[in-house]
């Protein structure tokens, strides 16, 4: 028997590379003449760098950057092992993590960390970059990484607005004539893990916004705040982005690439699969596992598990099972059995805590991958019976 892993990280808790160890331990004990491709993935959030650089021989890279906040903070971003491209994980200088709970605060959080990191790959002298825009803790709509290539957003007055989504309600210009050159010049890829618009229900705002700290009354002001931006950027560049598939990704940064810089969207899942040389991999096995941190509705938008159950399914051979082993369940977790996905499975066997989830995070995914094949030998063995009859 021949599977495939290929896990997105448990974020917090496991690493990608870590989750598919420990998914391999519990196939082994279930099949131990298994023989398992561990491809760890990532889709455009954290992990990817790291995934990336590994997939090709590349190597990391770290700058001094500011964090979501404005504080310095040390951040990596690769150079693939072409020599050529530079890899960049925004949630590496504007991530969620960065920031204690008790801090989040969408309005006022900035993706700057981000354009400096693009502008240290420029000094690098690279004009290939790929941007993960995933796991971010800001709503600024790209402007603060705008900011950092150059750009200027001023208020009625002719004064840099302050950092941060809510400040966008004072734009009144934007001044692109600072926008360094190098950018014109830059093959920029931008691996995205939703297909969300920058506003309205499904936008940035609504959607994400909650996670990042923001309640009813900050998503309603955000999402206002993201439209009048929108609308004033597509005045000043001439591009109407809001509604392309993307746009509201990372706190509308989507739409900032889109808006500021010659940049293409596509599913980061892809990206990483295309250079883990996935395709090749499935095409021999006979189950492909996956598996994220928390699977709901937004699993189902576009998010690591379903881009390897998609492409499974196109390169695999017909019919090929794809299960999916996550940390938990949340609304809508059902959506991706419309999405190339099998199945779906918790790692938790009992009542636990978030805190105890994390802690024993490992040791949940190789219990959870065993009960699961446990299933699959079961089936095996049902089948066989049929076939006797």
């Amino acid at each position: 028997m021949q599977v495939v892993v290929a896990p997105d990280s448990y974020k917090g808790s496991v690493s990608a590379i870590e989750v598919a160890n420990a998914m391999e331990r519990g196939i082994l004990r279930v099949f131990p003449e298994a023989v398992v491709r561990k491809i760890p993935i990532a889709d455009g959030g954290e992990g990817t760098v790291e995934s990336m650089v590994g997939a090709t021989g590349g190597i990391i890279r770290h700058s001094e950057v500011a964090d979501p906040l404005g504080r310095k903070i040390q951040a990596h971003w690769g150079i693939l092992g072409d020599g050529e491209t530079a890899i960049i994980e925004m949630a590496a200088s504007s991530g969620l993590p960065l920031i204690p709970r008790e801090k989040l605060d969408p309005r006022v959080a900035s993706t700057y960390g981000t354009g400096e990191l693009m502008v240290a790959a420029l000094d690098e002298g690279l004009r290939k970059i790929i941007i993960g825009i995933g796991g971010s803790a800001t709503n600024d709509g790209g402007t603060g990484m705008a900011r950092a290539l150059g750009i200027h957003f001023l208020d009625a007055d002719g004064r840099d607005i302050a950092e941060g989504g809510a400040a966008l309600a004072q734009l009144a210009r934007i001044d692109l004539s600072g926008l360094d050159p190098r950018i014109a010049e830059t093959e920029l890829t931008v691996a995205c893990d939703v297909d969300n618009p920058l506003c309205g229900p499904r936008g940035a705002s609504a959607v994400f916004g909650p996670q990042k700290g923001a309640t009813p009354a900050v998503v309603q002001e955000l999402d206002n705040a993201l439209a009048h931006f929108a609308r004033i950027a597509c005045a000043t560049t001439g591009r109407d982005v809001a509604e392309r598939p993307g746009a509201g990704a990372a706190g509308g940064l989507g739409a900032g690439l889109m808006f500021f810089t010659p940049a293409r969207l596509r599913p980061g899942v892809e990206i990483v699969l295309e250079a883990c040389a996935f395709s090749d991999a499935v095409r021999h096995a006979q189950f492909v596992l996956t598996g994220e941190g928390r699977t709901d509705y937004q699993t189902a938008y576009g998010k690591a598990p379903v881009g390897v159950a998609r492409l499974a399914k196109e390169s695999g051979a017909p019919g090929i099972p794809v299960f999916c082993l996550s940390g938990g369940l949340g609304q809508g977790a059902s959506d991706v059995l419309a999405q190339g996905i099998d199945a779906v499975m918790s790692i938790c066997d009992r009542p636990l805590s978030l805190e105890e989830c994390m802690r024993d995070g490992a040791v949940l995914i190789e219990a959870g991958a065993e009960r699961l094949f446990r299933i699959v030998k079961a089936s095996q063995a049902i089948q066989t019976v049929q076939n006797t009859r």
